[in-house]
C-alpha cells in the first residue's frame, strides 16, 4: 500500500510542477498578471518585481 502512495503522490508532483512556467519566463510573468494580487504570496510578488518589472 505504502509503495501505490508514494508513486501516486510522485507522479502528481511531476504532473504539477510541469504545467508552472519557469519563474522569470516571460509566460509565467504574464501569468502572475493574470493572477489575483491577494493570491500571490511574498516570494512570488519579490521574483514578479525583479524579473518583470526591472
Amino acid at each position: 500500500m505504502n509503495t501505490q502512495r508514494f508513486f501516486a503522490i510522485a507522479f502528481l508532483t511531476v504532473l504539477f510542477s510541469a504545467c508552472t512556467p519557469e519563474v522569470g519566463s516571460d509566460a509565467w510573468c504574464v501569468h502572475m498578471k493574470e493572477k489575483p494580487k491577494g493570491d500571490w504570496t511574498a516570494n512570488e510578488a519579490g521574483d514578479y518585481a525583479e524579473h518583470c518589472l526591472l
